[in-house]
């Protein structure tokens, strides 16, 4: 019984978020165009290609970004998140940029990319400045101090994969939720999976369950503050792996703000 009353909670919320989403990808207080200057950093050349899919400066409207915060890009990957949010925090801002122990076991260049991300924000000495670098347990990020806002993009179906010990969504979800400070944010990007696709999807598709990601998040204590349509993919059917080379880079994605409580 408990299992469906909080299904049926579940969708109601993503029905009531989709119902009240606007037309454009812009927050009430927050454009695209004031992050042009983080767009067109200089660090970012090699990024502006993505960019067109990508929509970094929408991105961080969504994600309500402003200048001074202290911000962590959880499984930072190749660095796109990282590199768009280091200009955008500005020079009193920091980022800490998340590379999980299990990635780089698997692709050791995930190492060489968080290095190279951070080189580019370092001074003459060598040391970090505004970007630093985090490794570890991919559950146990180790964040040095509060957050007030987390972004993961494109991962959050990782956790759920069983090649994961097992729990580690469940301590994943609950250490984000620690890390941020009362009133902060989380921002979620993933790969629509089909409908009950759970734990399945995630393996095989590597796409996300929206119904098991809100039912995870909210378990934890996150509350859905709105969706956006910014990565909507109407002609995704949701069944291909998004490596597929007919549907990569054009996936239909959901992308969440949720915020834990003050």
């Amino acid at each position: 019984m408990r299992t469906t009353i909080l299904a049926g909670a579940v969708l109601l919320a993503l029905a009531a978020c989709g119902d009240n989403q606007p037309a454009n990808a812009d927050t009430p207080g927050y454009t695209a165009a004031q992050y042009t200057q983080a767009i067109t950093d200089i660090a970012r050349s090699d990024d502006l290609e993505a960019d067109a899919t990508r929509l970094p400066g929408e991105l961080l409207a969504f994600a309500q970004i402003d200048r001074g915060e202290v911000v962590g890009d959880y499984i930072m990957g190749g660095g796109y998140v990282t590199r768009l949010l280091a200009t955008a925090v500005g020079g009193d801002g920091k980022v800490y940029a998340f590379q999980p122990d299990e990635f780089i076991a698997f692709r050791p260049e995930y190492a060489t990319e968080q290095n190279e991300t951070v080189r580019r924000y370092s001074d003459n000495d060598g040391n970090p400045v505004r970007v630093f670098p985090l490794r570890g347990p991919i559950a146990h990020p180790g964040w040095p101090e509060p957050l007030d806002t987390i972004i993961t993009v494109m991962n959050l179906h990782d956790l759920f994969i069983p090649q994961m010990p097992d729990g580690t969504a469940e301590a994943a979800i609950a250490d984000l939720y620690a890390a941020l400070k009362p009133g902060g944010t989380l921002v979620v990007v993933d790969h629509v999976a089909p409908d009950g696709g759970g734990v399945e999807a995630a393996d095989q598709l590597h796409r996300m369950d929206r119904e098991l990601a809100l039912a995870a998040l909210t378990q934890a204590g996150f509350v859905l503050e709105e969706e956006s349509d910014l990565y909507a993919r109407p002609d995704d059917p949701h069944t291909a792996n998004v490596f597929d080379p007919s549907i990569r880079g054009n996936t239909d994605q959901f992308a969440w703000r949720l915020r834990k409580p003050e």
